[in-house]
């Protein structure tokens, strides 16, 4: 059961694995979402009758071996929303997330307590999966770093499925420093480039929902504006937020459904209103000549964000259209607030290339500026961050 002293974070706190080795993460310590395997445990996946069903793992998930390999010890299992099928925060079957930045609010999902670990400084770091924000969201919400990277990267093994061609093993910290070890860990071999264009794509600063939130949007960037020319650019020349998000919605839906409803049908799972009509919608997608079209746009605006990217250029959005919700709020405004931020974590989900938020405005609650760059280029993306992380401190 989750423990309230830890901010809701934990599911297993009392899981320590350590290698021994004293790598370039020895020293560090991290904390998994409860949908990576680790030997001898049991996922719970956010859902008591996955649990159930559940088998103890024979081996790790290949990055948990990957991280224990190169030093890093594992602290415990944390909380996820239910099938890692929402941005919120909150599942019904545990307590609540607190979010330590604002306690008030939720702290995004589904990845939350992964989150929490970390803004609580209960880990170094922590691994999540990203497949429509699940990273992104809850690291924007409780002003820490998190990346998710491109899209194969990889290795899922061991890890559950929600959509395979969106998902991602992804991670979060405290600091752009540690974010760039992880990375460094996790992504051997890659190469690295300089950076010669920086553009700011000014439709997705409109999402911005608070005048003030813009406002420090702005000041922010007239302080990465000094050190950077930055130029403003175009991503949707040939499309709208909402034919992206609606292609996102259809392509992870379906595939969520394909991973997980024969398990539903046979099982009965009793979930959340939003997960349960998130599935009940998946369940009601069939791949038809839409579908199809919806596979068409994916190949195309893969193809035009890796052509502008390539391996030397870059794209500034805000991560979410706004800081954390407070809680309370009623069920439609929550699957709005949805919907809207689907339109900024769509843009690196459908065409796969790496991502970093990177908090800043600690003193309120905090909000997240990301960074989002060609495929194959996490590392020099990782180095970016870490080079200008000064400026991520209280602007």
């Amino acid at each position: 059961m989750v423990n309230f002293g830890d901010y809701g974070a934990f599911i297993d706190h009392s899981l320590h694995i350590s290698s021994g080795n004293s790598g370039p993460l020895g020293g560090l310590h991290f904390a998994v979402k409860d949908v990576f395997s680790v030997k001898g445990y049991k996922n719970t996946a956010g859902n008591p009758t996955w649990l159930e069903h559940a088998k103890r793992a024979s081996e790790n998930a290949d990055a948990v071996d990957r991280l224990l390999t190169e030093g890093a010890a594992l602290v415990g299992t944390t909380v996820t929303d239910e099938l890692m099928y929402s941005l919120k925060g909150d599942n019904k079957h545990f307590p609540p997330t607190i979010n330590p930045k604002a306690q008030n609010c939720y702290t995004g999902g589904s990845s939350s307590g992964s989150a929490v670990a970390v803004a609580s400084h209960q880990t170094d770091f922590a691994m999540g999966t990203d497949t429509g924000g699940s990273v992104r969201v809850p690291s924007s919400y409780c002003g820490i770093f998190g990346m998710r990277p491109s899209h194969g990267r990889i290795s899922m093994k061991g890890v559950i499925p929600l959509a395979p061609s969106f998902d991602t093993v992804s991670w979060m910290s405290g600091s752009a420093d540690t974010l760039s070890k992880v990375g460094l860990s996790l992504l051997p071999n890659q190469p690295v480039h300089t950076y010669r264009h920086l553009f700011i794509f000014n439709k997705a600063f409109e999402l911005v929902q608070d005048p003030d939130d813009f406002t420090d949007f702005t000041r922010l960037l007239r302080l990465i504006k000094e050190r950077y020319k930055l130029q403003s650019v175009d991503l949707m020349q040939d499309h709208s937020f909402e034919e992206l998000t609606e292609c996102f919605r259809i392509l992870q839906g379906r595939e969520a459904w394909l991973s997980h409803g024969k398990w539903i049908q046979a099982c009965h799972p009793d979930f959340g209103k939003d997960i349960a009509e998130r599935f009940e919608s998946a369940s009601k997608i069939k791949e038809d000549e839409a579908y199809s079209q919806m596979l068409s746009l994916k190949r195309e605006f893969t193809a035009e964000m890796r052509k502008l990217l390539g391996t030397d250029s870059m794209v500034l959005i805000p991560t979410t259209p706004g800081t954390a919700p407070e809680r309370g709020g009623d069920f439609v405004t929550a699957e709005q607030l949805r919907s809207k931020t689907m339109k900024l974590t769509c843009l690196a989900g459908l065409s796969g290339v790496p991502q970093i938020t990177a908090p800043f405005r600690q003193s309120k609650k905090p909000l997240g500026l990301s960074f989002i760059s060609g495929y194959n280029t996490d590392r020099q993306l990782l180095s970016f961050v870490t080079e200008i992380g000064d400026l991520f401190s209280d602007h």
